[in-house]
């Protein structure tokens, strides 16, 4: 990718988030891609970077285990085991070990299903193997401390066995001169030590002459002599000998494993790196775990869809300081290429440009971004920065100058795949001069195809972008009566600076803000304020429709807690209803199997009778039993008709009364009372009745 100019990236604060990178890297590998961190420009690269970091984020939410533990800076190592002759020691072996030890882990990680959950993170090893034989050359030779076995060789193991009988021989020996010294009051407080690897005898300096043997040393105060007895010279000297051995055959031992490891150094080379780049994408998905990043989608053209973007460092800061950060949702494509954001100062208009600038340049650097994963990121091969005063002492330039070859040079070499940012275009001269140059570059980098960002103060951009196709405003929130801003992006009409409004919150005096007015053109004024109000209403309806968001999600939430009320009252009515007809059919089924039981025992004792008569009894019994259920159903037909017409109301019965009668639910009227008897005309006929068997009773009114 290209920058223009060349403090572009620290302009947009890359060099941060690098150094943020860099911090949780581990290896020398993963610090130094950090420092050098690549900009891509081809899709399937990028693409596959922001897929390693996604699938590494994710183990590291869900607390999954990934075998890169050992932190491995093995680049000395491996290119003395690609020089003939060389030699690596046994500590340095042992780090090689665990470079074997770490890709055989993350192989057998990678079973069948992971490689199919986690393609991204495969690939990594996609182009190289494991070899079992270096670990298995290097167990033969070295113990786990990185000391050589006895067994590595015939000739050590015959060494190391002669050393340790001559040891203990001269152990013994020494142990039986020293128990002889003490007993003659020759050794100092430290009967022995150790000096240039010979074992000696501490001797109070008046007594040296006394003991025979080689004088070896003294001690700083000269009271102490270190002399090595007569009598154990000789196998010292042997020890000295075989020890000397020793370490050529432990050096000819460990040359010979450096060079059969050395076929294997471009292997290793690979497996460092391999490990290094695992470090390294941890370190980019832990970055992305501090500012909540997200993998978006990615097109190969020049595009840029930002949903609730974070400005990455500004989260971070804000995250310490437990201050919330305002989202931004930007859009250039082919029909809104340029973006004109206007405000008041200190509104947010260069943060805003500073994030869709740093989060461009972190994807295309294959790292994950503080935006909602629905955002869409192009990809462009040059990006051209204009922040803050460009003023160069250097080239004796003013600021308008620096700010005109800047320009010039984003005119000649803009195009489609570029990506541009001018802060306040067109300042630094005459605001009518400088606002005319102003219209004359965005109109040329909008026909060079460019896409960016501009902010400005100029009326004449705001209403040039209004008309201009590809162009668009956008204005930066400002709350008029705090005298806040909101660094909120409202995109589609221009913003005021509320030039005025300031000077009278902050207690200007308004004699000079009202000469300040009338030195100022009527139409420009005037429209000043119309976006001013403009915007304040445009707050109030966005304000009015968030309490009425509210409402309805209130209203849509009582809705569906209704909803379940009277499905669970329907339902309880269910179960009533199902109750009652499972109880009327189970004394229905209790009726029948009982008359069936009936009836199975008359048809038995038919077939059992042989007189005429006991038949004939057999008859009426039968008769009697289905007449009674005919009856019965009968009764319970007309009981049912007259509760339909008829309500109960009891008490004491009077001439006149409507009444019941129990016996057979026949409704009449009361026409005499004799004691406990009643007459009670039904229809045309009057009937006597015991006032116990009756009830009375009104009749329903009729529902509408």
């Amino acid at each position: 990718m290209k920058f223009f100019p060349e403090t572009a990236l620290s302009q947009l604060e890359f060099d941060k988030v690098k150094a943020l990178l860099e911090e949780h890297s581990k290896t020398e590998y993963a610090k130094s891609k950090s420092q050098d961190l690549r900009i891509h420009t081809r899709k399937e690269f990028i693409e596959l970077e922001l897929q390693q970091s996604h699938e590494y984020k994710l183990l590291i939410e869900h607390s999954m285990y990934f075998p890169n533990d050992y932190v491995l800076n093995l680049a000395k190592e491996l290119r003395l085991l690609g020089i003939s002759g060389a030699m690596l020691t046994g500590e340095q072996f042992m780090q090689i070990r665990k470079l074997a030890e770490s890709i055989s882990n993350i192989f057998r990680w990678f079973d069948a299903d992971r490689r199919l959950a986690y393609p991204a993170l495969v690939k990594v090893i996609g182009d190289t193997y494991y070899e079992k034989v270096i670990m298995e050359l290097i167990d033969d030779v070295l113990l786990e401390n990185g000391e050589v076995r006895d067994n590595a060789s015939e000739d050590l193991a015959r060494i190391r066995s002669s050393l340790y009988r001559r040891r203990t021989e001269l152990r013994r020996l020494f142990d039986k001169i020293v128990q002889k010294l003490s007993k003659a009051g020759y050794t100092a407080d430290i009967d022995e030590a150790f000096l240039n690897g010979r074992r000696v005898v501490a001797i109070v300096a008046e007594q040296k002459r006394q003991v025979k043997g080689i004088l070896h040393g003294e001690s700083d105060t000269r009271r102490t002599s270190y002399i090595e007895p007569e009598e154990t010279i000789e196998l010292n000297n042997e020890i000295f000998g075989l020890e000397n051995d020793e370490r050529r055959e432990v050096h000819r031992i460990l040359q010979q494993l450096t060079a059969r490891l050395a076929m294997y150094a471009p292997l290793l080379k690979t497996w460092h790196q391999v490990l290094g780049e695992y470090d390294f994408i941890q370190a980019k998905a832990k970055l992305a775990l501090d500012m909540n990043g997200n993998f978006p989608m990615l097109q190969d053209k020049a595009h840029v869809q930002l949903i609730q973007a974070y400005h990455p460092l500004l989260y971070l800061y804000h995250q310490k300081s437990k201050k919330p950060t305002i989202p931004v949702d930007v859009t250039l494509d082919e029909k809104r290429r340029i973006l004109v954001i206007s405000g008041p100062n200190a509104g947010g208009k260069t943060v805003t440009m500073k994030t869709v600038g740093l989060s461009q340049l972190m994807i295309q650097s294959g790292l994950l971004v503080p935006a909602h994963p629905n955002s869409v990121f192009g990809i462009f091969k040059q990006i051209m920065i204009h922040i803050g005063d460009t003023q160069s002492i250097e080239f004796e330039l003013s600021t308008y100058s620096s700010h005109l070859l800047h320009m010039k040079h984003f005119i000649e070499n803009a195009n489609g795949k570029t990506l541009f940012f001018i802060d306040e275009l067109g300042s630094g001269s005459d605001p009518n001069l400088g606002g005319a140059f102003a219209e004359v570059i965005m109109e040329e980098l909008g026909h060079k195809h460019a896409m960016g960002i501009v902010t400005t103060h100029y009326l004449n951009l705001k209403v040039m972008a209004n008309k201009t196709p590809g162009i668009i405003n956008g204005a930066m929130a400002f709350d008029e009566k705090t005298l806040m801003p909101l660094y909120k992006l409202t995109v589609g009409k221009p913003g005021s600076s509320y030039t005025f409004s300031i000077a009278e919150r902050i207690g200007l005096d308004k004699r000079l803000i009202e000469r300040a007015r009338n030195l100022v053109d009527e139409d420009h004024f005037r429209l000043d304020k119309l976006l001013n109000r403009a915007e304040q209403d445009q707050r109030e309806i966005e304000k009015k429709e968030k309490e009425l968001s509210k409402l309805i999600k209130e209203n849509e939430k009582l809705h569906k807690e209704m909803q379940l009320v009277i499905n669970k009252e329907r339902h309880l009515q269910q179960v009533e209803v199902l109750k009652h007809q499972n109880r009327i059919t189970e004394d229905r089924i209790a009726f029948l199997k009982d008359m069936e039981r009936t009836l199975k025992q008359l048809v038995f004792d038919w077939k059992k009778a042989e007189a005429q008569d006991d038949k004939k009894d057999l008859i009426k019994q039968m008769h009697a039993l289905l007449f009674k259920q005919h009856q019965k159903q009968v009764t319970e037909k007309v009981k049912k008709k007259i509760n339909s017409k008829y309500d109960e109301v009891g008490g004491d019965i009077q001439v006149g009364d409507k009444v019941l009668m129990k016996k057979n639910h026949q409704v009449g009227e009361v026409k005499e009372l004799r004691g406990k008897k009643a007459v009670v005309q039904l229809g045309l006929m009057p009937i006597t009745v015991s006032v116990d068997d009756l009830v009375v009773v009104t009749e329903k009114e009729n529902e509408e």
